[in-house]
């Protein structure tokens, strides 16, 4: 029988739905479970957006450009000029969804065997990605003492060799809902002029910024105009995350045609989801307002809940629908997984991702996991009952 290519064997699980077949086994056992583990809202997607898939009138389902469609990045453009980016529809490049925009930027800005560098707890598919494009990342930890602050900057200027081409970040940040601050944006814009590197900024949950928090992107701060690139997708915006589309945005020119070359490569991106998600940017405020009012609730209920079981932490985030909680138990991927296949309370349990896979270091986060507060309240209660009667029955618990 032909042997799998070590890069094969070698690439990484999703943290996210590894579980899965754990939790189809216990859905087949008549269990009902509180699917906590996957960035998949219940909010429902703006009714603009799904008008315009219906009121399609085209004869001919046909490619679209490379880079996107020029109605299409007009209007996106507009979009972001009213965040104040100040770019133009030739500064966009329209992806198939955001990991398409992170891998291309990734490939684009980073030579196989050179280096990024990410501060952790990050999105755990940056490690699959990374790998798939023989790129190198160098884990930077932030800690959850200090609700996963951005670490000192004399700690990323340590690990700069002479392979480092770019530093990323994910604002508000997926897992753990930290929003960087103007402070810490500057240093780091600071860092990457000095040493000349690539910002990558995975902007998905701009939208979700709490408390009267405003939303900084380094896209916004000057002096960065050669080095930003950002990544963004329709996905949470719009609690569309089916549409698969998303974008990279930059100033630098030749970046951009760099990047469209790996987008002729994979030919275009989808067309109805183009045609849905221009019609989503005149999306009113209100749709906005309301959805941040309700995650707000949904976070406060949550972090409450959680911090009132004993033996558990988790910091209040700033942004995003995500925590990451600290658990008593020896091994949260063991746990995650005995929630699943051994526990139900009154017929039901939880489904998380175990942390370990947001980290690059060895055996960091063991006794974390990351919580999507993207279930109605309700539902977070009864799921946090489920946890707090999980934790008081494993056997591994600390």
């Amino acid at each position: 029988m032909p042997s799998i290519s070590v890069k094969g064997r070698e690439m990484p699980a999703s943290p996210i739905r590894k579980l899965t077949p754990y939790a189809d086994k216990a859905k087949q056992e008549g269990k009902h479970i509180y699917h906590l583990n996957i960035g998949q809202p219940d909010i429902e997607t703006p009714q603009i957006m799904l008008d315009a898939i219906k009121n399609i009138d085209f004869k001919v389902w046909a490619y679209t450009p490379s880079e996107g469609t020029v109605s299409y990045r007009t209007k996106l453009s507009s979009y972001y000029n009213k965040l104040g980016y100040g770019i133009s529809p030739t500064d966009i490049l329209v992806t198939n969804g955001g990991s398409e925009a992170i891998t291309i930027a990734m490939q684009a800005c980073i030579g196989p065997g050179e280096e990024i560098i990410i501060p952790e707890p990050f999105y755990a598919n940056y490690n699959g990605f990374a790998h798939s494009a023989g790129i190198e990342i160098k884990p930077i930890l932030s800690y959850i003492e200090n609700g996963f602050a951005l670490p000192p900057i004399s700690a990323f200027e340590a690990l700069i060799t002479e392979k480092t081409r770019a530093i990323a970040i994910c604002n508000p940040n997926n897992p753990t809902g930290y929003l960087y601050s103007r402070k810490e944006l500057e240093a780091l814009r600071d860092l990457c002029l000095k040493y000349d590197l690539f910002l990558l900024s995975d902007e998905a949950y701009r939208e979700f910024c709490y408390d009267g928090n405003e939303f900084l992107s380094p896209m916004h701060l000057p002096g960065l105009e050669q080095h930003v690139v950002v990544l963004d997708t329709v996905s949470k915006r719009y609690s569309a995350c089916g549409a698969r589309l998303g974008c990279m945005i930059t100033k630098n020119e030749e970046l951009w045609r760099t990047a469209l070359k790996y987008a002729q490569a994979r030919l275009s991106p989808p067309a109805v989801a183009q045609l849905a998600a221009e019609a989503a940017v005149d999306t009113p405020q209100s749709y906005f307002d309301a959805v941040k009012e309700e995650y707000t609730a949904r976070r406060n209920t949550l972090v409450a809940g959680l911090n009132e079981i004993p033996g558990v932490y988790c910091p209040n985030p700033g942004g995003a629908f995500y925590v990451v909680a600290q658990l008593p138990v020896d091994d949260a991927d063991d746990f995650c997984q005995w929630m699943l296949e051994h526990f139900a309370y009154e017929n039901q349990t939880v489904m998380m991702a175990p942390a370990s896979g947001f980290y690059s270091t060895p055996d960091a986060g063991k006794n974390e996991v990351r919580i999507a507060y993207v279930l109605n309240i309700n539902d977070l209660k009864n799921a946090l009952v489920c946890l707090e009667r999980g934790l008081a029955a494993y056997p591994g618990r600390v």
